[in-house]
């Protein structure tokens, strides 16, 4: 007898709701859950006394090695006869290593060389590419040996004597026979402008003589005051290329106490004149103006007082000059102190 369709419906209706258990985690899937079961039953398992013995786990140290044993080392670093390596490498390695090194410095250099090239091509060797930002001249002063301080006693030549050393050679270029072969006489009272020529042409100069800063040229007199208690200085102003200065008119030079009683200065003069004429303006920089000689203004002390020491200011004035900058005190002015004993 067929059983009945109900009864067949009722079973499958009951195996559908309780399907039978399944062994827990059979199918195991590269053998990952049978070690996690594993790690799971070590971490509850307790230590043995064996494995609380630290000392088996330290490194062992190692044997030490003779000196003969290293020298058969080093040897065999240097060189490999079994595999014919050369500190550890083989010629094709050492062939390619080189070469790359070779093609990467060889690379580098021409970069270098061509960047430096554009610049010297972007670049004029006569002037400056920009030079708007151009500060006011300076202003130096000679003799400058200890600082900027001139202390000597008039009666003793050797406290004196390196100052009219220092004179001596920073007039010998201003020689007239040097600056009579050399430069040319300018008798024109502007600038002497010379823009019209090449720009690699030679530019001339104008002679400024020694001979015309009279009694401090060190001709008439070889130790320029300093042994009368009248002593001289040289005050020069510095070279800028293509400055024009005063804008027209001449830059005078001044002299005044800065530190000290006002009468201890006394009587000062100015050869050859007090301020630095426009003729020697402008300067074409040292490859177009090979003979140039900046002019000179000396001036000389002819009543300082004795045991006195006081401070000196010098300043340039003039329409463009700064002569009272707070952080350059070099620009448009010299200051130095000065001492004079009988």
């Amino acid at each position: 007898m067929e059983p009945s369709s109900t009864e067949g419906g009722a079973e499958e209706t009951l195996l559908k709701n309780n399907p039978p258990s399944l062994p827990h985690k059979v199918i195991l899937k590269h053998g990952q859950e049978l070690e996690e079961e594993q790690e799971e039953l070590a971490e509850h398992q307790p230590l043995e006394q064996e494995d609380l013995n630290f000392e088996r786990w330290k490194r062992r140290p190692l044997p030490k090695r003779t000196l003969h044993q290293k020298i058969d080392d080093l040897k065999t670093y240097l060189w490999n006869a079994e595999t014919n390596e050369f500190m550890g490498r083989s010629g094709k390695s050492w062939s390619l290593i080189l070469l790359f090194y070779a093609a990467l410095y060889m690379f580098l250099a021409a970069m270098f060389g061509g960047c430096l090239f554009c610049l010297m091509w972007s670049i004029s060797p006569y002037h400056p590419t920009f030079n708007d930002r151009v500060m006011p001249p300076g202003m130096t002063m000679a003799p400058h040996l200890e600082g900027h301080e001139i202390a000597f006693n008039a009666s003793d030549r050797k406290s004196w004597k390196k100052y009219a050393r220092s004179m001596d050679e920073y007039l010998r270029p201003y020689n007239d026979g040097a600056q009579e072969r050399k430069n040319i006489r300018c008798a024109q009272d502007r600038y002497f402008m010379q823009d019209d020529l090449e720009e690699s042409a030679e530019r001339k100069a104008c002679q400024f003589k020694r001979s015309w800063l009279g009694d401090c040229s060190g001709l008439q007199d070889p130790h320029y005051g300093y042994s009368q208690g009248r002593p001289c200085i040289l005050l020069r102003m510095n070279r800028i290329l293509g400055y024009l200065p005063g804008q027209g008119k001449p830059i005078n030079v001044t002299c005044g106490i800065k530190k000290g009683p006002p009468e201890a200065l006394g009587e000062i003069q100015f050869f050859p004149k007090s301020f630095f004429e426009l003729k020697y303006y402008p300067y074409y920089g040292k490859l177009r103006h090979v003979n140039y000689s900046s002019p000179v203004v000396a001036v000389r002390f002819a009543g300082v007082q004795y045991d006195t020491h006081i401070q000196v200011q010098c300043k340039l004035n003039g329409k463009g000059i700064v002569n009272d900058s707070p952080t350059d005190r070099y620009l448009g002015s010299v200051t130095f102190s000065l001492e004079v004993g009988a």
